[in-house]
């Protein structure tokens, strides 16, 4: 939706769920645009991060500036929201550690990275190239996810 404009409000009543782990896994493959939250200064923070889902694990790219995410094993949480109005929505949180990829040491390593980088290719082939439109967003990370959560609300019965 456009700058200003309005979510439709609907006129029945409003159901709230969980989401089993099979639909928060759907919504995580779907989407590719979330916020990283983490911890800097004591203060949360949250980071727009490009990412792709795959097999348990968030493989994302965010700006090299960030130095609050380059420490190994930092816990972060990850948000994906999708919105058709107010009152029909999905939300998810999933939780893990944080390991950039962008200098990886051993093979185990650069493989990962190797990994990472080519489902990031997936998305946007031009990623970490000369031609790639966010030159700014060079570290590439991972995400195992330890725990996930969710939440849909609808003005209409779930489909089972």
């Amino acid at each position: 939706m456009g700058q200003g404009a309005t979510l439709p409000v609907p006129t029945a009543g409003v159901r709230v769920r969980e989401l089993p782990r099979a639909e928060i896994e759907a919504i995580l493959s779907r989407n590719h645009l979330g916020r990283i939250a983490f911890v800097l200064r004591d203060w949360v923070e949250f980071e727009p991060v490009q990412y792709v889902y795959d097999a348990g694990c968030i493989y994302g790219r965010m700006l090299a500036g960030n130095l609050g995410l380059g420490r190994r094993n930092a816990v972060v949480a990850l948000t994906v929201d999708e919105v058709d109005d107010v009152s029909d929505w999905r939300s998810i949180i999933v939780r893990g550690r944080f390991q950039p990829l962008t200098a990886p040491v051993t093979e185990e390593e650069r493989e990962e990275w190797r990994r990472g980088l080519s489902l990031l290719r997936e998305l946007a082939p031009e990623a970490l190239t000369e031609q790639d439109p966010l030159s700014d967003h060079a570290v590439v990370f991972r995400v195992a996810i330890e725990t996930a959560s969710g939440r849909a609300a609808s003005t209409t019965a779930p489909v089972e």
